[in-house]
């Protein structure tokens, strides 16, 4: 049988192979996931539509690949050089709820020698002294590809069984491009020490490569496609940007004193970013033209305020959205923003949620940014971006204070947006910001 390249969404028409899961020769299960295809906006796994063996990988890691195309042959059968598995306690079936969903049946991984010789590695590489793992197929394909040592990876499946999400968490513990808990600059205090970052993957091959030979790192498909977006941006629109800075005094003494409460109440951290959502809702009210669009020779204001989240990935950038963000609660944002945070670290985001934002918040304050100019994620008009706050000499009443200032900066379409509206939305946006109170009577 066929593994084809499935639909995947209206406006996805190509897809580039990330990884495969199994190599030719090893056995598969129906449902079990065999190749992960990276687009633009998200990562899909192509299941295995049957039980057999993969006889052959048509398409490899790095191809440019179409919807229909076929990406291999799976041969049926049930014999193969993939490990061995056995059905749990009552002996029943695995089952599966979804393409997506974890195999439930207890895989034994036995750590003898291969003794393939055109295999490159075998899997008892992966944990010392012929030791017994209890993990899941696709846990296990997935810690080979990575080279992850299993003896540092506690499981939380069932029984101790180490199961995908253990790994990817290691993977994200050890190698984090952004740190998810900081995504769109969701909870941490700019002000706070932010903590180092271990290097990437692709980082780690750069630094080893200094006095040796040049490593070629394959960009991923969302990193492509968003090159290809920066272009035709730059090409297309006339982007423009202001600034302005924001005393965060009141904002972040007000946070203090609720975020104890509001962690109770609501179980999630009380945020920056729902401030920051809140007072944009208010600039777009007092000035429609930055939610709004150019088709053409037509602008069209938009009826609802879907505010998108930037948010940095080792895959590239992808920006979440918060849909009608105006009827949305301070924990509704936050509850919203850390939801979308746990997708983007496990790549679980749907078209959907990426779909249909009007305007975009950046934070690369999360990063230490003092001042940056964000680019417009078009065909949207305006954008803000947020930065670090930080502690700096002020004249309040004549008199020099130290304050918690933050700079911001609007990115806009001056075909559409002229530099009066931009100034006046970040005016406001700085008002609501600097009297919160206002954030709850008139946004």
């Amino acid at each position: 049988m066929e593994i084809l390249v499935p639909e995947m969404g209206e406006s996805i028409v190509e897809a580039t192979v990330g990884q495969w899961f199994k190599r030719e020769g090893e056995s598969v299960i129906e449902g079990e996931p065999l190749v992960e295809l990276e687009t633009d906006k998200v990562n899909v796994e192509v299941p295995a539509s049957g039980n057999g063996v993969l006889e052959k990988i048509v398409c490899a890691e790095g191809a440019v690949v179409n919807v229909s195309d076929i990406l291999g042959i799976v041969q049926s059968g049930t014999s193969g050089k993939s490990v061995s598995t056995t059905s749990d306690s009552t002996g029943a079936k695995a089952a599966f709820s979804s393409p997506d969903a974890e195999i439930s049946i207890e895989t034994t991984v036995q750590m003898e020698p291969e003794t393939t010789e055109n295999d490159t590695g075998s899997e008892n590489d992966l944990v010392e002294d012929d030791v017994d793992l209890k993990i899941s197929p696709v846990a296990k394909r997935l810690a080979d590809h990575r080279g992850v040592d299993l003896s540092k990876i506690e499981g939380t499946g069932i029984g101790g069984r180490i199961v995908k999400d253990d790994i990817e968490n290691y993977l994200t513990r050890e190698s984090v491009a952004l740190p998810v808990e900081k995504a769109g600059s969701i909870s941490a205090s700019s002000n706070e020490t932010q903590s180092t970052s271990a290097p990437t993957p692709a980082q780690r091959k750069v630094e080893q490569s200094i006095d040796g030979e040049d490593q070629v790192v394959r960009l991923s498909r969302r990193r492509l496609t968003m090159a290809e977006r920066l272009s035709e941006v730059h090409h297309t629109a006339v982007m423009t940007t202001t600034y302005n800075e924001i005393d965060m005094t009141l904002t972040m003494d007000i946070r203090k004193r609720r975020k104890e409460s509001f962690q109770e109440q609501y179980g999630v951290n009380l945020g920056f970013m729902s401030f920051f959502v809140k007072a944009v809702i208010g600039g777009l009210l007092a000035y429609p033209i930055l939610n709004a669009e150019l088709q053409g020779q037509q602008l069209i204001y938009r009826g609802n305020y879907h505010i998108g989240i930037a948010v940095g990935s080792e895959d590239g950038l992808v920006v979440p959205v918060l849909k009608r963000a105006n009827t949305m609660t301070f924990a509704d944002i936050e509850i919203a923003i850390r939801t979308m945070a746990e997708k983007v670290k496990t790549k679980k985001l749907s078209l959907d949620e990426l779909q249909g934002g009007t305007f975009t918040i950046t934070n690369g304050g999360v990063f230490g940014s003092l001042m940056s100019t964000p680019i417009l994620n078009y065909p949207q008009v305006g954008i803000l971006g947020m930065h670090s706050i930080v502690q700096r000499p002020i004249a309040i009443d004549g008199k020099v204070e130290i304050r918690s200032m933050m700079y911001i900066a609007l990115t806009y379409d001056h075909r559409v947006v002229e530099g009066r509206e931009a100034v006046g939305f970040l005016k406001r946006v700085k008002e609501l910001i600097e009297d919160p109170g206002r954030l709850l009577i008139e946004s």
